[in-house]
């Protein structure tokens, strides 16, 4: 399956940030998105950036020791903020109820980790791959590319 993408570069927490925030006044809620990338990549970076293009005004945190953060965007519709760090595959997840999370059409569900749950990812899900280049820069790949 050929999958149009887009690649973003990033130098610095700001800028991934901003990333974050621009995606946000992109997609539309309902939307899934896969956050992929090793540990201290800037998966919570990002989401925080995402959170603020929301408007949502609440410090994001990674949620590793709660798996989910909800945060109200002030209008009715949600983020949800998945770590699936400490879970270890899809019926773990299940067992949580993420499946609820990720049927929400009047929430953005943001999930750290999504690799371990791939076979219940929706095949529309927006995948960000988070790649470490140096200490501070990174490589930020959008599947498919919802910029075009």
């Amino acid at each position: 399956m050929n999958r149009e993408f887009r690649i973003f570069h990033s130098n610095s927490e700001a800028e991934t940030e901003e990333i974050g925030k621009k995606v946000a006044k992109t997609v539309k809620y309902g939307t899934i998105i896969s956050l992929r990338g090793n540990l201290g990549t800037g998966k919570t970076i990002f989401t925080k950036g995402f959170a603020k293009g929301l408007g949502i005004k609440e410090i994001v945190v990674s949620p590793t020791f709660n798996i989910v953060k909800e945060y109200c965007t002030g209008s009715g519709n949600w983020l949800y903020h998945i770590d699936l760090y400490r879970i270890n595959d899809a019926h773990s997840a299940l067992a949580f109820g993420i499946d609820e999370y990720m049927s929400d059409k009047n929430a953005m569900t943001l999930i750290e980790w999504a690799e371990r749950i791939e076979e219940i990812l929706p095949p529309h899900a927006l995948d960000v791959e988070i790649k470490r280049i140096t200490d501070t820069e990174r490589e930020i790949k959008m599947i498919p590319d919802i910029f075009k």
